[in-house]
């Protein structure tokens, strides 16, 4: 069985949206390019806005804590610097993330889809060059299109695997195999990647890509199917190079 990219997908804001992607030029040492760019950084979060660096996900707004979040689509014009965001009960939003004035209209259309009784959006946050990842070194992240089927039909119904928030979403394998990737070189299209570790999931999963309402235990599906909370691995790349959906995906070393 052969290995293939399905699809592509960068979230521009980290948990506040996701768009598909043709291709993806990906660079060694850098997360996908676009790839939350931007954080939300909430009314609690400890961070230093002189010197922005990577920090852990605790001070950003995100869709375990705030699962109307998880309906929000995204497209970003990087020619214009544009990003227009949807969802099923806002109007359509198009901002600037660099900009002040786009930053607060920015906020105030999202503050709604957040519980009031959680921290909530305060700032956006940005480090050059670096995505604001989970991990704390500059990740992309795999998900087999064949293990989102086995959880799907245990929880009895179709779901939308962008509840995974991936990257590359591949198919071709048995599910899980990705797992025994773990420590092993892959080409991936015209790139090379190393995979680092399996993904311990969150409660983000458990809500609907189309309502931002929870919906499905994602979770005790993980559990009670497979004795864990893991989906999908993080991969650091290696060698550059171009993806495209269709690409094979290969072991190297």
């Amino acid at each position: 069985m052969t290995a293939r990219v399905a699809q592509i997908w960068r979230h521009p804001i980290k948990s506040h949206g996701r768009e598909a992607m043709g291709e993806v030029m990906l660079e060694a040492g850098r997360t996908l390019p676009g790839d939350r760019a931007w954080a939300v950084a909430h009314e609690a979060a400890r961070l230093d806005f002189t010197a922005p660096a990577w920090a852990p996900c605790a001070n950003f707004s995100r869709g375990s804590k705030a699962p109307g979040l998880m309906a929000i689509n995204a497209r970003f014009d990087e020619a214009a610097g544009r990003l227009t965001l949807t969802h099923p009960d806002r109007e359509a939003l198009s901002f600037d993330p660099d900009d002040p004035a786009d930053e607060a209209r920015f906020i105030a259309w999202v503050t709604p889809l957040c519980p009031a009784d959680r921290a909530l959006p305060a700032r956006l946050y940005k480090v050059a060059g670096r995505g604001m990842t989970d991990t704390d070194f500059p990740s992309i992240s795999l998900n087999s299109l064949a293990s989102h089927e086995k959880v799907a039909a245990r929880i009895g119904r179709p779901l939308s695997p962008q509840r995974w928030r991936g990257n590359v979403l591949f198919e071709g394998l048995p599910a899980w195999e990705e797992f025994t990737w773990v420590g092993r070189r892959l080409s991936l299209g015209a790139a090379e990647i190393e995979v680092r570790e399996r993904i311990e999931r969150c409660l983000a999963t458990a809500a609907s890509t189309r309502t931002g309402i929870r919906d499905a235990d994602t979770l005790g599906a993980l559990e009670q199917g497979w004795g864990h909370r893991d989906f999908g691995v993080y991969a650091v790349v290696t060698r550059g190079g171009t993806v495209r959906p269709g690409d094979r995906i290969e072991i190297v070393g």
